[in-house]
């Protein structure tokens, strides 16, 4: 991948990530719906961590 389709992507994964974020607070505190927010919330968290590893990719490895 080029820096620009992983900037590209990571974009697209924030996009996601907020949504998911706006999905999870409307999400009602009853039990039917507590196993879907625990889904919903264990997609975002792979979603940052997914984030994370493609900006990793986007620094420099600096010379030692």
């Amino acid at each position: 991948m080029t820096p620009a389709e992983i900037s590209l992507r990571i974009d697209a994964l924030r996009r996601e990530h907020r949504a998911l974020d706006e999905q999870i607070q409307r999400t009602p505190a009853n039990l039917d719906d507590e196993l879907q927010a625990r889904r919903l919330k264990k997609r975002k968290l792979q979603l940052k961590d997914c984030i994370m590893r493609l900006e990793n990719l986007l620094i420099p490895d600096e010379p030692a």
